[in-house]
């Protein structure tokens, strides 16, 4: 690790979860890590103005040398974090195995907030994935991710507590973002036809279980290629207690408004969203219409194009609500523009 600048130390600090992050496996080299970083950091060398970041990287030394610092222990619970995955919109997600009363088969994923004021947006992802196994046709299970455990957790290093969410580990999976940037030209509307039905099947089951997803975003569909499976995840901003006003069975207020955007995609929310109105069905059919055109691109045909165009009408009211009904109407269309269904293998590119 080279001798970081003040500016570069504290966004380090600032974005690490685990001592791990910090300094490594390589306990040899830790400690020369933390000398690098204690002498940037020190309030003597920065005029007192750094004295809780040198508290903070204190902490996490302190937490690296105890006897297991990677590991998320409750009452119940434990969860050792085996490396970060992937960085969410508010949340980092790290591969573990989860442990209550006897270690759990397989792998799963531990989803906490980088900041914990963004629990309240993690239990509501708890919430509805609940209802949603406990409300919700069995047959469409799959479609979600399952909720493996909830709790909080009190960071060692800062005492802030956050709600951390653990869910199954999905292989084989890409995002609708991977794979419009896998297909430059766009997806072939015969391929896109095939995610188009099951992500309305998702929406389906999860609007009869009483439950809106409030971000239906590329990054939030995930495709697996060889198996034609969907999941759809994130529920972080999800409407739940079907659509009221109060979800009495919680200490969730929902008021029946989305309760947060992803700023990079502001503008693929409908109107009502941004306006602070109460969200429905025909919230989560228009973005999800909008990632099956983006996905597509100049590919779609015109007939596909109308028939989106008029599940994204800015007039809520005016859009469709019922996304089984929707499934039906997109399947007489793909008939008439392809004939009878049948099964196209549908791969991505090859990574290095």
């Amino acid at each position: 690790m080279t001798i970081p600048d003040l500016d570069e130390a504290l966004a380090l600090l600032d974005r690490v979860r685990t001592p791990a992050e910090v300094f490594g496996d390589d306990t040899a080299e830790a400690p020369r890590v933390y000398r690098r970083l204690a002498r940037v950091l020190h309030p003597d060398a920065n005029g007192g103005r750094t004295q809780d970041a040198f508290a903070r990287l204190n902490a996490l030394w302190r937490g690296y040398r105890r006897a297991d610092p990677h590991t998320i222990t409750t009452p119940r619970h434990s969860c050792p974090l085996l490396g970060r995955v992937a960085c969410g919109d508010l949340a980092d997600l790290y591969r573990s195995h989860y442990g209550a009363a006897g270690p759990r088969d397989g792998e799963v994923l531990v989803k906490m907030p980088r900041d914990p004021r963004d629990s309240d947006l993690m239990e509501r992802e708890a919430v509805a994935l609940r209802r949603l196994r406990e409300h919700g046709d069995a047959r469409f299970r799959p479609y979600v991710p399952s909720l493996v455990a909830t709790f909080r957790h009190q960071d060692a290093a800062t005492g802030a507590r956050r709600r951390v969410n653990v869910v199954d580990r999905l292989m084989g999976f890409h995002s609708l973002a991977e794979v419009r940037a896998a297909h430059p030209g766009g997806v072939d509307p015969r391929d896109a036809a095939w995610m188009w039905r099951r992500l309305l099947v998702a929406l389906g089951f999860a609007h009869r279980a009483g439950v809106l997803h409030g971000a239906v975003l590329p990054e939030h569909v995930l495709i697996h290629p060889e198996r034609h499976g969907l999941v759809l995840v994130d529920w972080c901003y999800s409407v739940s207690g079907g659509h009221a006003a109060t979800d009495t069975a919680t200490d969730i207020d929902t008021s029946g408004r989305v309760p947060a955007m992803v700023d990079r995609y502001a503008d693929w929310y409908p109107p009502e969203v941004p306006a602070r109105r109460t969200a429905s069905p025909a919230t989560d059919i228009h973005m999800a219409t909008r990632c099956m055109t983006h996905l597509m691109g100049d590919r779609a045909p015109k007939a596909m194009r109308l028939f989106a165009r008029g599940c994204r009408l800015p007039a809520q009211e005016r859009r469709p609500g019922d996304a089984w009904r929707l499934l039906a109407e997109l399947d007489e269309l793909l008939e008439r523009l392809y004939g009878p269904r049948r099964f196209r293998p549908f791969t991505m590119p090859a990574t290095r």
